[in-house]
């Protein structure tokens, strides 16, 4: 499976609460902060949801 590198480049304040929970359970916690995760289905849904404050690449 292919592997994602996703980056958190605006802030989740005064966002949603479902947006927030969403950034936090793909790890990311801090502005900047970087995670590399698995391309699966549920990932690239979560990624879709907040994609306004990420900034993703493919590995």
């Amino acid at each position: 499976m292919a592997k994602v590198k996703i980056t958190l480049v605006k802030s989740g304040i005064d966002r949603p609460k479902d947006q927030k929970a969403t950034i936090v359970a793909l790890g990311l916690k801090k502005l900047n902060s970087t995670v590399e995760v698995e391309n699966t289905p549920q990932i690239a849904g979560m990624i879709n949801k907040v994609n306004h404050l990420l900034k993703v690449e493919e590995i």
